[in-house]
């Protein structure tokens, strides 16, 4: 589970990263990518709507992505505030496709 240092938790942070950050496009999500030069640690925020199941699935898929960003975590600058959006589709996608999908919008926008 990412510690509370890394994660976004005020709605104006959140709203910051998705209409001033780079942006990346994926099937299964849309990645927002802001880089500070503060020193901050990297910090992540989820955005699971109800298009995208039940609360059981929105639940499934927002802890599914925690891991996935706990694990590209070290690969991340320093600094970077980053919002991932899950799509509908995400409720139905591989553990490995949504890995390969932020792994590489994240290496593409915030390393």
């Amino acid at each position: 589970m990412l510690s509370r240092p890394n994660r976004i938790t005020r709605g104006a942070d959140y709203k910051a990263v998705v209409r001033r950050g780079a942006r990346c496009a994926g099937a299964h999500t849309v990645t927002y990518v802001r880089a500070s030069d503060d020193d901050h640690a990297v910090r992540f925020g989820f955005i699971v709507s109800k298009q995208v199941g039940s609360a059981v699935t929105r639940n499934t898929v927002r802890r599914r992505l925690k891991a996935l960003c706990l694990r590209e975590l070290p690969g991340v600058r320093a600094g970077s505030d980053i919002v991932i959006r899950a799509l509908p589709s995400a409720a139905t996608a591989d553990f490995a496709v949504l890995h390969a999908e932020v792994a590489r919008c994240l290496a593409r926008r915030a390393a």
